[in-house]
């Protein structure tokens, strides 16, 4: 079972930032000037995991990680244990919007 840990999860994210940068051998300075993110905001994020969602989503641009992270965010196909349970399943169509509050 797995354990979602916000402060563990985002340093696992600003590491794997970091692996990709270092492995296309770009600086920070480099990085940051490249995704318009402030120096300051890049190493704070690589040390710590902390920074805005815009500038994650620079970074990621940058990084070649969009499509991937798009990817990652797409509803999975529900997954059935047994066959009776895939064979209950409810075939109406689903909504494709959020209620009314």
């Amino acid at each position: 079972m797995l354990l979602f840990n916000k402060k563990n999860s985002n340093k696992e994210v600003a590491k794997t930032l970091k692996t990709r940068r270092l492995a296309r051998n770009i600086t920070q300075a480099e990085l940051a000037e490249l995704s318009g993110v402030p120096l300051p905001t890049l190493c704070r994020f690589e040390q710590t995991g902390e920074i805005s969602l815009s500038s994650f989503l620079k970074l990621l641009w940058v990084s070649d990680g969009v499509e991937p992270m798009l990817q990652a965010l797409k509803e999975n196909p529900e997954k059935f244990k047994t066959m009776d349970e895939l064979l209950k399943q409810d075939n109406t169509k689903k909504r494709q919007r959020a209620r009314k509050k």
